[in-house]
């Protein structure tokens, strides 16, 4: 495993105030050679209908492994269209991908944005036969807060707070493995309670409610290490080499080699929090991430 530089702490406001990065782009061929189903309606709340964006390769002929990928924001900005290069990029290689909307922080506290993740699994099985899924493999990838929400999904299959009402209850919504980018892993941690205890913090208290100190059982419902345990499935971490080291999520990935889960670091070079706006990181990026889910959702 390469030698990891610690960096100095960032805070999530700090991150938050980087320039927006320029779009990375596709290959003409690569949209060509996809088929799109946008605006597909994964689940619903009395009148409030969830969407998502899916992908697949025009060309196959046997049922292909899905991935959810989840945009990142904070928990309270961002939408599913952040994520559309990368999820091409990944039906590209063989795969059904989605980009999902979820319930923001302004909406709907927690657990309404993963209880939405959780609903995009369950409709992407109830629906594997129409849009070609090996509904036995699924796997989720996100940036950010979306690196946390994918973690969380990872790792909390079972954990009935977390499933909500959004429809197909007959169908699993566990996942077979994740890849969690630029994503914090341990809400219980010290550095999340002293940010959540800034009367102005704007993520953690309004994504969960309040402080951790306030509230430390929605923290570790909230936290993907609190839920780790030995039938949880492969989960690899990707950060920005000068992003805040708290994303290597050392403590999670050590709890994870003791209960024999795969799990490792990749660190792409010189890249920011926000690297999938950058085109070599995206590259690497997207190369890395094959990898993974090919090796574990195509077997």
């Amino acid at each position: 495993m390469r030698h990891l530089i610690l960096l100095p702490l960032l805070t999530l406001s700090a991150l938050a105030q980087q320039p927006k990065p320029a779009p990375t782009k596709l290959a003409p061929a690569i949209t060509a050679a996809l088929e799109a189903h946008p605006g597909l309606v994964y689940a619903r709340y009395g009148q409030r209908e969830m969407q998502l964006d899916l992908w697949k390769p025009k060309t196959t002929s046997q049922p292909l492994p899905a991935i959810l990928c989840i945009h990142g924001g904070g928990w309270y900005k961002g939408e599913r269209s952040n994520m559309a290069n990368l999820a091409q990029a990944l039906a590209a290689k063989g795969f059904v991908t989605a980009t999902i909307s979820y319930r923001l922080s302004g909406e709907a506290k927690f657990p309404a944005a993963m209880q939405d993740c959780k609903a995009a699994v369950r409709f992407l099985r109830a629906n594997a036969a129409k849009f070609g899924i090996n509904a036995k493999a699924i796997g989720v990838t996100g940036l950010s807060a979306g690196g946390h929400l994918a973690a969380l999904l990872t790792t909390s299959g079972g954990v009935k707070e977390l499933e909500g009402e959004g429809g197909h209850a007959e169908h699993s919504s566990a996942v077979q493995v994740g890849i969690a980018m630029g994503a914090q892993s341990d809400l219980e941690s010290v550095r999340i309670g002293e940010l959540s205890g800034k009367p102005d913090d704007p993520f953690y208290r309004t994504f969960l409610g309040d402080s951790q100190a306030a509230i430390p059982q929605t923290y570790a419902l909230a936290s993907p290490r609190h839920h780790l345990d030995k039938s949880d499935p492969p989960l690899l971490f990707l950060a920005g080499e000068l992003d805040d080291a708290s994303t290597h999520a050392d403590d999670a990935r050590a709890d994870l080699v003791k209960l024999g889960i795969p799990t490792g670091l990749t660190l792409i070079p010189q890249a920011p929090h926000a690297f999938l706006g950058q085109q070599k990181a995206f590259d690497t990026c997207v190369s890395g991430s094959v990898d993974f889910f090919a090796k574990h959702l195509k077997r």
